[in-house]
C-alpha cells in the first residue's frame, strides 16, 4: 500500500502539470449512481456545469448518449446502433463483472479470456488481439492495452456499446463494436449505500457507495468491494480488492475540475479449462482442473488515474481537457495443457512463468460548440490527442517432451508431482507512440434531417524490441479514419439511418525480413431503423451490417515461421435490440443477432471458415415485474434467457462448441425503505455449456448453477 500510495502522488503532480482532453462524458450531463442523488451545488454556480442525475437512472431505456459523438446527443439522430446497459440493469442482475451484463446485448460473444484472468469480448466477429482484446474505453479514454483484471462494476453507472466503427474518433479499434464504461460521478447531496452478499461456491462480496460534498464547492464519491470467490471449478478460487476514488471542484462559474482513479488487485490460478478427448466435450466433468494447484496465483495489480477539466465559455461553446494514465502489473507461475497423446488419457503439459507490465498515458484536448449557417444547425467539435504506451513481457517456460513429459491423467488426475523448471523464453519490450486530430460535425439540414460528418488523422510509432535475441524494429505508420451517417426523423418515435465508416488498428511485430507490419484497415456500412415510445421510456434498434477487414496476419508462406499482412475476413448480419418499461409494471430488454463472420482470404484458413467463438445467432430476453406489497414495500420477480448458436472451436474449424440456452431467476423486497434483499440464480436448470474456447486442450466450460443472496442498505 506504501508503493501505491507513493505513485499515486507522483501521477497526482505530473497530471496537474499537464494538459489534456476530458473524458468522452461531460461532468455536466454525468449520470449518478443508483445508491446516490443529485447534486446540489451553490446557487451561484451555471447549471450548464451543474452535475445533476439521469431523470431515467432506474429504467432499462436510455433515450441519450455522449459516448458516439462525445457529445450530448439523442440515441434517435445517431446513424448507428447505440446499446446501453444501464445502471438499473446491473442490479436486477446483481452483476459484479462486465461479464454478467454481455449477453443482454445483440452480437457480442465470449473470446479466450486468458484463463480469466481478462475480459475479452467480440462485436459483430472481431475481437482485436491477445493483448488488447476489444476495444474497451474508460470514461472515453482506451483502457484495454495491456492485461487488465475483469472489469469490476461497483463503481459503474452504465456501458455504451457502439456498434460499428469508432476509429473517426477515438482512433485505433476493430471495426465491429467499441464498448465505453461511465463511471459513477460524485454528487453533492450525501448518500451511502451498503451491499453484502453470499453465494454458491464460497461466494462473499461486500462493496460499498459513499458520495456528498466536501465544502460549497467540492463533492467526492467512494465505490469499493472486497470479494472471495470459488466457483464450480475445482482448486479454483480467486479474491480481489477493489476502490474507486473521485472528486469533483467547481472552480467558479464556469469551471469544473474532476480527478478519478481506480485501485484493483487480483489474485487467481490461470485456469485453461478442459480438454476433448477422442472429440467428445463431455467426456471429462466441468469441474475438472488440468493444471497444477502448488502453482498457486496469477498477481494483478492495477491502476487508473483520470483527471478533467471543463470551462464553459458560454452556451454555445465549452472546453475539455484531460489526462488519464494506466498501469499495472501480472506476475506468477502457471501450468498449462500443451497436447493430449493418442491413448486420450495422458495430457502433455508445460510449465509457465509470466512477469508482465505495462504503462498507459493519454492526453486529450477538444473544444466544441454550436452555431447557425444559412439555416443549418451545426454542433462541432474538433480536438488532439496524444499517447504513449509501453508493454513489458517476459515470461520462462518449459515444455517437457517423450523423455521426461510433465504429464497428468485426465481422467484420475494427481497433482503434487515435481515441477519442472521454466527456461527463458520471451523477453520483449514494445513501445507505442501515436498523436491525432479529429473533426466532427453534426449537422441539422432540416427539422427531419440529421448529418454527422467526422475524420481522424493518426500518426503512430511502435518500436518492438527483442531483448532476448538483441533485435529492434520500428514502424511508422499514418491512417485517415473518415465517417459519415445520415438521419431521417420520419415521425417523434421512428428514425431511419445509414451510415459509413473507415477503422485501422496497428500489427504488432515484423516480416522474416524485419519489416514491419501494415496496419488492419477495415469498411463498414450500417443502416436501420431506430423505435422509441413517446414517453421515452420504451425503444427498439434495428441495425443491418457489412464489415470487411484486410492486412489481417497470416503465415507467410515462404517461411512459415513468421506472419504476413495478407489476410481478409468480413462479417456482415442483423441485429435487433429492445428494452424499456412497458405498462406500469413490466421493466423488459432482449435482443436476436444473426452474425456470419467468416475467412475471405488466408494462407492456411480454409476460405469461408467461421471466425473462433462467434455464433451465427444468438439472442437473450429478461423480464421484471415490480409491484408494491400490502405494507407499502417494493417487490419484484423476474427471470430471462439467453441463448447463443453454434460456435468454432479453433481458428482451424476443427471442432464445434454446441449450442446452449441459460436460464436465469431473480426476485428482490424492499424490507424496510432503506433495506433490500435479493435473491440471483444463475443457469437455473444447470445447463452444462462451453463459454469459450482456444484449442481443443484449452476449453473453457460455463458456470454451473449458482445462487446469490444479497443485501442492500441505505444510510
Amino acid at each position: 500500500m506504501k508503493n501505491n500510495a507513493i505513485r499515486f502522488a507522483v501521477l497526482s503532480l505530473v497530471a496537474c502539470a499537464q494538459t489534456g482532453y476530458a473524458q468522452a462524458q461531460s461532468t455536466a450531463t454525468a449520470a449518478a449512481g443508483a445508491s446516490a442523488g443529485s447534486v446540489n451545488p451553490p446557487s451561484s454556480v451555471l447549471q450548464a456545469i451543474t452535475v445533476t442525475e439521469s431523470s431515467d437512472k432506474e429504467q432499462y431505456r436510455q433515450s441519450r448518449s455522449a459516448s458516439a459523438t462525445r457529445t450530448d446527443t439523442p440515441l434517435q439522430e445517431l446513424p448507428q446502433s447505440v446499446q446501453v446497459v444501464s445502471r438499473q440493469l446491473m442490479d436486477d442482475l446483481h452483476a459484479t463483472r462486465m461479464d454478467d451484463v454481455l449477453p443482454y446485448v445483440s452480437g457480442v460473444a465470449r473470446q479466450n479470456n486468458f484463463g480469466g484472468l481478462w475480459d475479452n469480448y467480440s462485436v459483430r466477429g472481431f475481437s482485436g488481439n491477445e493483448n488488447g482484446g476489444m476495444n474497451i474505453l474508460w470514461n472515453g479514454f482506451a483502457s484495454n492495452r495491456g492485461y487488465s483484471p475483469p472489469r469490476d462494476v461497483a463503481n459503474v453507472e452504465r456501458i455504451d456499446f457502439l456498434k460499428g466503427p469508432a476509429a473517426a474518433l477515438y482512433g485505433g479499434s476493430e471495426p465491429g463494436g467499441t464498448l465505453n464504461v461511465v463511471t459513477r460521478k460524485p454528487q453533492f447531496k450525501a448518500a451511502n449505500a451498503l451491499d453484502l452478499s453470499i453465494g454458491s461456491n464460497d461466494f462473499y462480496r461486500s462493496a460499498i457507495d459513499s458520495t456528498g460534498a466536501l465544502g460549497d464547492n467540492a463533492a467526492y464519491r467512494l465505490d469499493a468491494a472486497v470479494e472471495s470467490k470459488g466457483g464450480s471449478r475445482d482448486n479454483v478460487r480467486s479474491k480481489r480488492e477493489f476502490v474507486a476514488p473521485a472528486f469533483t471542484w467547481l472552480l467558479g462559474n464556469h469551471t469544473t475540475l474532476s480527478y478519478e482513479a481506480e485501485f484493483l488487485r487480483q489474485t487467481a490460478p490461470l485456469d485453461r479449462g478442459i480438454v476433448a478427448v477422442n472429440g467428445r466435450l463431455d467426456a471429462l466433468p466441468a469441474s475438472r482442473f488440468l493444471g497444477e494447484p502448488n502453482d498457486g496465483n496469477i498477481k494483478m495489480d492495477n491502476q487508473n488515474h483520470l483527471f478533467t477539466l471543463e470551462h464553459q465559455f458560454n452556451e454555445q461553446w465549452h472546453l475539455r481537457t484531460g489526462v488519464f494514465h494506466k498501469q499495472g502489473t501480472l506476475d506468477g507461475y502457471s501450468t498449462e495443457a500443451s497436447s493430449l497423446r493418442a491413448d486420450n488419457a495422458t495430457l502433455w503439459r508445460q510449465r509457465r512463468y509470466r512477469d508482465y507490465a505495462w504503462h498507459d498515458t493519454s492526453l486529450q484536448a477538444e473544444i466544441g460548440g454550436k452555431f447557425e449557417t444559412g439555416g443549418i444547425g451545426h454542433d462541432i467539435l474538433t480536438g488532439v490527442e496524444a499517447d504513449r504506451m509501453t508493454l513489458d513481457q517476459r515470461m520462462l517456460r518449459i515444455n517437457p517432451g517423450a523423455g521426461a513429459p510433465y504429464a497428468i491423467n485426465v481422467g484420475n488426475p494427481v497433482y503434487g508431482q515435481p515441477q519442472p523448471t521454466p527456461l527463458p523464453n520471451t523477453d520483449t519490450a514494445e513501445r507505442q507512440t501515436s498523436t491525432a486530430l479529429f473533426l466532427q460535425d453534426q449537422l441539422s439540414l432540416a427539422q427531419r434531417w440529421r448529418l454527422l460528418a467526422g475524420v481522424r488523422f493518426d500518426s503512430f510509432r511502435s518500436t518492438p524490441d527483442n531483448r532476448r535475441v538483441g533485435t529492434a524494429t520500428r514502424q511508422d505508420k499514418s491512417a485517415t479514419s473518415p465517417r459519415l451517417g445520415l438521419t431521417y426523423l420520419a415521425t417523434p418515435s421512428l428514425s431511419l439511418y445509414a451510415s459509413v465508416g473507415k477503422s485501422f488498428r496497428p500489427n504488432s511485430g515484423s516480416d522474416a525480413s524485419g519489416n514491419a507490419f501494415s496496419p488492419e484497415t477495415a469498411r463498414a456500412a450500417e443502416a436501420g431503423l431506430k423505435y422509441e415510445s413517446s414517453d421515452k421510456l420504451a425503444g427498439a434498434t434495428l441495425a443491418v451490417f457489412n464489415i470487411t477487414k484486410r492486412n489481417v496476419l497470416t503465415v507467410d508462406p515462404a517461411n512459415t515461421s513468421y506472419s504476413i499482412a495478407a489476410g481478409e475476413v468480413r462479417s456482415r448480419g442483423i441485429e435487433l435490440d429492445f428494452n424499456g418499461k412497458f405498462a406500469r409494471h413490466w421493466r423488459i430488454t432482449g435482443n436476436l443477432a444473426y452474425t456470419d463472420a467468416a475467412v475471405i482470404k488466408d494462407n492456411t484458413l480454409a476460405t469461408g471458415a467461421r471466425l473462433i467463438n462467434v455464433p451465427r445467432t444468438s439472442g437473450s430476453l429478461l423480464t421484471v415485474y415490480e409491484d408494491v406489497d400490502p405494507r407499502g414495500g417494493v417487490y419484484g420477480v423476474g427471470g430471462g434467457a439467453n441463448y447463443v448458436g453454434a460456435r468454432t472451436g479453433d481458428a482451424g474449424a476443427t471442432f464445434m462448441l454446441p449450442a446452449y440456452v441459460t436460464a436465469k431467476a431473480l426476485a428482490y423486497w424492499q424490507l424496510t425503505p432503506a433495506m433490500r434483499l435479493s435473491l440471483d440464480v444463475s443457469n437455473l436448470f444447470n445447463k452444462r455449456y462451453y463459454a469459450s474456447s482456444y484449442s481443443s486442450v484449452w476449453i473453457a466450460p460455463g458456470d454451473e448453477r449458482a445462487a446469490t443472496l444479497g443485501l442492500n442498505v441505505r444510510f
